[in-house]
């Protein structure tokens, strides 16, 4: 089996752009790459040949690159079926793909997007590429989509075996889990989480991969259902049902409002 390391790129104020590499054949594979300058850095300071391209949604923070990237390589690009011209195989639900020796199975979960997908590798260790919709801690913004959507996004997400490896595409976590503390301040794993996060970014250092174990305990909007976030919204008053998408409503409003 080959050995396939995964490095961050950074790129903008909080972006991140996966780079996983196949040391031994010195080949390369990028995941939504928005600006393609440190990406080329980086193939260059590792001469490593770019073989291809992952696309999660037509956002410029995780598509700029694309064109400049293709020019310079001629990579091959994968992407979800939307507006963004340079993908050259659109992808859909249940699709497959062979990356690096890697076998990833496309996940549609739109809501933050309605073009959104998710790329999951069911391996030894589960890895998942999910650009913006499940984000360590919290989750996207919905923006094209509808709360209804983005929940049943998360809901297929969080059925992933839990040992999966969650490659988000920002460091938001440790805004995430000051929101988290609001909604569940009794939740002992979460006050655990967030007291490492707050060292490892007082450090400057990346707070990912996460788990989906870990996000299944700590990230609220994982928890719509769970007894002890319900009371806790209850005893905030905040709980209006305890319908699960209903719930998720609610964290979410509350999330866009919250600094």
């Amino acid at each position: 089996m080959r050995k396939i390391s995964i490095n961050p790129i950074y790129a903008f104020s909080d972006n991140y752009i996966w780079m996983l590499i196949d040391e031994k054949n010195k080949m390369a594979c990028v995941v939504d790459p928005g600006d393609p300058k440190p990406v080329l850095k980086q193939l260059k300071k590792y001469n490593l040949s770019l073989d291809s391209i992952l696309v999660t949604h037509h956002h410029y923070d995780h598509t700029g690159g694309l064109k400049s990237l293709k020019d310079e390589t001629g990579c091959t690009i994968y992407g979800p079926n939307s507006k963004v011209s340079e993908i050259e195989f659109p992808m859909k639900d249940g699709d497959s793909l062979k990356i690096l020796g890697l076998k990833f199975h496309v996940i549609e979960v739109p809501g933050h997007t309605l073009d959104h997908i998710a790329y999951y590798h069911a391996g030894e260790i589960p890895l998942l590429f999910c650009g913006d919709t499940l984000f360590a801690g919290g989750c996207g913004r919905v923006f094209e989509g509808t709360h209804s959507m983005m929940h049943k996004s998360l809901t297929k997400l969080s059925a992933l075996p839990k040992n999966t490896q969650i490659y988000c595409a920002h460091e938001y976590t440790e805004a995430n889990l000051r929101f988290a503390m609001q909604v569940e301040p009794n939740n002992a794993e979460l006050n655990i989480r967030y007291d490492e996060v707050l060292a490892l970014r007082a450090k400057n250092q990346i707070t990912l991969p996460s788990t989906i174990d870990l996000e299944r305990k700590t990230n609220p909007f994982l928890r719509c259902a769970t007894k002890d976030l319900l009371n806790d919204l209850t005893m905030q008053g905040k709980l209006m049902s305890r319908e699960p998408v209903q719930v998720f409503s609610v964290l979410r409003s509350w999330k866009d409002d919250f600094s």
